[in-house]
């Protein structure tokens, strides 16, 4: 830390008017005791007294008057051409310090591997995502979203049972129940195994919002091709999601990109029991 508080411009203009106004306040004390041993009072009195103490009429003390036009006009410099509009500002220079942090951040551990992934995104969750959905992150009794089963079938078929709402899609929000029995795990398989094979006739049901393809038709709804990767829970922690408990708040800004795909394997190994 540089501890020479005199490179800080905000530091040298404090001190500076530290200075001015001790060498003011000698000046003017010196001045006024002065004339409290010299001068005698003088003058015509007003009309108007309070318990006998009357006001003379006299004009505003030079002084004071300068002092009051001087506030003014360092008020409208602070206003217009000074600190904070036009100079040197504290949270400017510490989000330029964040944004450096997280460009070093994010240039460092582009490449990490999966299990440096998984363990930066345990970190992470156990701050941001935890106090909801629990250490293991169960819902901790259906208090929050059960995130131990997202990224397979059961978590596809909770999905299709409860619908899935808050995300802000331009389709709006899923309802629960558009399937069934059979027809539900039909999907949910289909879905989980990253939509390979043959699709079931049931997920006709599904691709009226999503696409024959799954894709979501240029971003109207959720990409389920991604289902069961770190890009699904990226998109959720962003965009924010209505649960149990009330709204999950949008993530957006508060993680990194590196972060948010951190979070979202360490999610999926949870139910894959990693």
């Amino acid at each position: 830390m540089n501890s020479n508080i005199l490179q800080d411009n905000i530091n040298q203009l404090s001190l500076l008017a530290a200075v001015i106004i001790f060498f003011l306040t000698v000046f003017v004390a010196g001045k006024y005791i002065k004339q409290m041993k010299t001068d005698k009072s003088t003058g015509e009195l007003a009309d108007e007294n309070w318990d006998g103490i009357g006001e003379y009429k006299n004009e505003l003390p030079a002084g004071w008057a300068y002092t009051f036009l001087g506030t003014m006009v360092w008020a409208l410099w602070y206003w217009t051409a000074g600190y904070p509009v036009n100079a040197y500002s504290q949270i400017g220079e510490y989000n330029e310090e964040v944004a450096a942090h997280q460009k070093t951040f994010e240039s460092k551990w582009a490449s990490a591997d999966k299990q440096t992934l998984q363990e930066m995104g345990e970190g992470v969750y156990l701050v941001q995502c935890a106090p909801c959905h629990g250490i293991a992150g169960d819902g901790m009794g259906g208090k929050a979203a059960d995130l131990t089963v997202w990224g397979s079938a059961a978590g596809v078929l909770e999905t299709i049972k409860n619908g899935s709402k808050g995300l802000g899609y331009p389709m709006g929000e899923m309802p629960g129940g558009m399937l069934s029995g059979d027809a539900a795990k039909k999907v949910a398989e289909y879905v989980s195994n990253g939509m390979k094979g043959e699709q079931p006739a049931e997920f006709a049901t599904c691709a009226g919002c999503h696409g024959a393809d799954g894709k979501g038709m240029g971003g109207m709804a959720p990409d389920l091709t991604k289902y069961g990767t770190p890009a699904f829970v990226a998109d959720v922690l962003e965009r924010g999601k209505k649960g149990y408990i009330g709204k999950m708040v949008s993530f957006k800004g508060r993680l990194t990109p590196v972060q948010e795909k951190a979070v979202g394997s360490y999610i999926l190994s949870l139910a894959r029991g990693e």
